[in-house]
């Protein structure tokens, strides 16, 4: 798929290849031994990102590509009324039954960004996209979609992969093909982004750009922390202002 085509019943922020990688895994996204195992290491530290930048206790709250509910079950222990979208279906299906078992009240839908901002827009005081913007056709368009979610004033927690030949070699080459701690194909060097192209989309989606920190993974120790350079993974906090573009 080349970007500008799409199923008829997958809107057009959907790449339908991108969906079928996760769909397929869908049944083993709670193994913390399985291939989503880098999430799990990743998520105490995306968790403590995003409590030490926001109030979420009472907050409304969206996780905007949530797949199995990782971070989405985080926030909910952390007091928020927590939504959870995702155009896959099976994850989904995977977050509602383990909210379930956990005794989690989650709103979990199918549905994408762009359709959530044109029913719902302003909704919700913070909105978090993990991992999912180097995924998708047109990550600007995206991040357009996010700031329209966000109530003025409100906050947004996005982490993605930089574009160099550094988190080539670390997050593509070791990643998948040496180290196997991802399915191979799971990242595509043109998909990634840089930081820089991050915060010039923000500031044309009336977004401003706080902070910016990375992160460092070590596979040996299966150990994640932050860290100051954010050439491979990094996390970004942003801010809606007044005004945002329709």
């Amino acid at each position: 798929m080349n970007g500008t085509e799409h199923p008829a019943h997958l809107p057009r922020e959907a790449d339908h290849a991108e969906l079928g990688k996760f769909e397929a895994l869908a049944h083993r996204f709670w193994d913390p031994q399985g291939e989503f195992r880098p999430l799990h290491l990743l998520n105490p530290v995306r968790t403590q990102f995003v409590r030490e930048r926001a109030r979420l206790s009472g907050a409304r709250v969206l996780d905007v590509g949530c797949g199995g509910g990782l971070l989405t079950e985080a926030l909910a222990r952390s007091g928020a009324l927590v939504t959870g979208i995702d155009l896959a279906p099976t994850m989904i299906d995977v977050a509602r039954l383990h909210a379930i078992e956990q005794g989690l009240a989650i709103d979990y839908r199918v549905a994408g960004a762009q359709e959530l901002a044109r029913a719902s827009p302003a909704s919700f005081d913070v909105v978090t996209c993990m991992e999912m913007l180097e995924h998708v056709p047109d990550p600007r368009d995206t991040l357009a979609s996010l700031a329209r979610l966000i109530r003025p004033g409100g906050e947004l927690f996005l982490s993605t992969v930089n574009r160099n030949l550094k988190s080539f070699l670390m997050a593509i080459v070791a990643a998948e093909y040496v180290l196997g701690l991802i399915p191979r194909g799971t990242h595509e060097y043109e998909r990634l982004i840089r930081p820089s192209e991050l915060a010039r989309w923000a500031r044309g989606s009336g977004l401003a750009l706080k902070e910016l920190a990375g992160l460092e993974f070590d596979p040996l120790a299966s150990h994640v922390r932050l860290q100051r350079d954010p050439s491979v993974n990094y996390l970004a906090h942003l801010t809606r202002g007044e005004d945002v573009p329709s």
